[in-house]
């Protein structure tokens, strides 16, 4: 293995070289007190950047064992180690040329703690992944800049990110305990019959809708109504109370601007666990939770939606639905039973992001077209049905029809961001207000149909022999030929989820796609695969900038693969 100073060699001998010449330092180098592993090297200064790794012994990096010794730990301090690493990367560097070069980056994180590969800990080493656009002025090499960056910034960044010595160790504590302690509350929910669970004392409130850090001034602090509060003894922090959300069909109601959206979001994003003073950090949600909306324009292949619309015109099927351009009805109830094939537990619904004539049909309107005028079996009439049937909650924010307090088992009012229990109230006004209006569900929720995805169909290559994938921001994905639109998938929190959901459906197509087993089957194979072996079973490559999305996203890029053929 070569050593620092032949790096540092080799790079001043490339100065004004040729960009191309950075292909040979390509390979492994021992430094003082970690290996530097240059994976990949760009072939142009506005090419992707390069892959880098540092390896550091844990007699350097010394971190305590008791930090990562659980699976919990281990990913919290994972993530707590990409932080710091960005933070001083940030710190260091600046631009010296051209395009991307000059540039030490590590993946993007936000508010959550989630499973990345960026970073790894293990009694032998730690080891961190990331990026250098290596320097340049035009298309030729600034060879002395190369070795500021490489040989004097890295291990600065070593020094200052990567040793426990050097770090706050009381914040460390707190992120591995937090995450802990979160992780124990998620899994304590079924056994107390909640799907959810929001804390007293939890900011909500975001700062806007681009940015997730904790509105800090005027924020009015979570605090639960005494007939849902629950208390937990977590293993770190003690007693937490909060309010427990029970299964089963809760609405959340209030006035608008009043915090119903933002409880809702709150409640999306407890599926994930989130930094210390984010204001959600104890905000749990049960894993099988999927939010649901309206989606004007996706496709939709072979879905079977009859329990939500029958009787289309032209006695055309709904058992084995499919359209390029989906309405916000159609999409909804696609969206619905693509999420239960999937195996979702529970579904979160907005009535802001849903289609109207979905959701509800009065009684007047139900006087004026008759039913077998309507394809249309309107989501109040089948969500106690899904309860009963399947066992699936819902937790919908709905301030516009007062029908549901008929099906409702929980109301939840909203007022300047405060939680009551009007379900008694509620209850009472449906019992002295009647609706009149005719349940059209019939007895049963209906037959979840599982598909069996036709491995032709999904073709990453474009009849070429390399793959293309590409990722833009949180909502996109690049397909081969074909953008996978993913806008209306609102859990997917890092881009690094997509660019893990691009890998997972070439992974898939390759090793279970085979034109006999379910979707169900094969999304349980995949994140089987992940949970045993990582993320990096993914790639051929070391990348470090993969993050761990679920099952029910995975199924959601598949779905809306416009080329995609089921039976």
């Amino acid at each position: 293995m070569t050593n620092r100073e032949n790096l540092r060699q080799m790079l001043l001998q490339l100065d004004n070289c040729s960009y191309k010449g950075y292909k040979d330092i390509k390979g492994r180098y021992k430094f003082p007190n970690f290996t530097l592993i240059i994976d990949r090297v760009q072939g142009d200064p506005f090419a992707s950047p390069s892959q880098l790794r540092v390896q550091i012994p844990q007699s350097v990096a010394d971190f305590p064992p008791n930090l990562y010794q659980t699976r919990s730990r281990e990913i919290a301090l994972r993530d707590y180690l990409t932080r710091q690493f960005d933070k001083v990367a940030q710190e260091l560097s600046s631009r010296r040329g051209t395009g991307k070069s000059a540039l030490i980056a590590i993946v993007q994180v936000g508010q959550s703690v989630v499973d990345r590969t960026s970073a790894f800990i293990t009694q032998e080493f730690v080891e961190v992944r990331f990026v250098v656009g290596l320097p340049a002025r035009g298309r030729s090499i600034l060879g002395r800049q190369a070795v500021e960056m490489l040989c004097e910034d890295i291990p600065e960044i070593v020094d200052k990110a990567l040793k426990y010595h050097y770090l706050n160790q009381k914040k460390i504590q707190q992120q591995v305990e937090t995450v802990e302690d979160a992780d124990w509350l998620r899994q304590q929910l079924s056994e107390r019959g909640l799907v959810a669970f929001i804390p007293d004392g939890a900011i909500l409130p975001r700062r806007s809708g681009v940015d997730d850090r904790p509105l800090l001034a005027d924020a009015v602090p979570f605090q639960s109504p005494e007939t849902l509060r629950v208390e937990f003894t977590c293993p770190n922090r003690g007693l937490v109370t909060g309010m427990g959300i029970p299964r089963g069909i809760t609405l959340i109601v209030g006035g608008g601007y009043h915090g119903k959206s933002t409880l809702l979001r709150a409640i999306e994003l407890g599926v994930y666990n989130h930094i210390p003073e984010d204001g959600r950090e104890l905000v749990v949600t049960h894993p099988g939770a999927m939010k649901i909306r309206a989606e004007d324009g996706r496709s939709i292949a072979s879905v079977d939606i009859s329990p939500f619309i029958n009787q289309l015109p032209q006695s055309r099927s709904t058992r084995q639905f499919s359209t390029t351009n989906a309405s916000g009805s159609t999409s909804q109830a696609a969206n619905i039973m693509e999420a239960l094939e999937a195996e979702a537990t529970l579904l979160l619904v907005d009535e802001d992001t849903a289609a109207t004539n979905f959701m509800i049909r009065d009684r007047r309107m139900q006087q004026l077209i008759a039913k077998d005028k309507e394809p249309i079996t309107p989501f109040i009439d089948k969500v106690r049905q899904l309860y009963t049937d399947y066992g699936v909650s819902t937790i919908l924010v709905m301030g516009g029809s007062g029908d549901y307090f008929d099906v409702a088992d929980t109301v939840i009012a909203m007022e300047n961001f405060l939680p009551a229990d009007v379900t008694e109230k509620a209850k009472a006004i449906a019992l002295a207000n009647q609706t009149e209006r005719t349940p059209e569900g019939g007895e049963t929720f209906g037959q979840i149909t599982s598909r069996i995805p036709l491995p032709e169909s999904i073709d990453p290559s474009r009849g070429q022999r390399d793959v293309k994938l590409k990722v833009r921001d949180v909502d996109e994905v690049v397909f081969g030929t074909e953008e996978i639109d993913l806008t209306a998938v609102e859990q997917i929190v890092e881009r690094g989820q997509l660019r893990a959901i691009a890998f997972a459906i070439v992974y898939a197509k390759e090793q279970y796609i085979n034109g006999h087993r379910t979707l169900p089957e094969i999304l349980d194979r995949v994140m089987a695969d992940i949970e045993s072996q990582g993320l990096d079973i993914l790639s051929n490559l070391p990348e470090g900038d993969l993050v761990l999305f679920r099952r029910f996203e995975l199924a959601a890029a598949l779905n809306r693969l416009r080329t995609l053929k089921v039976r």
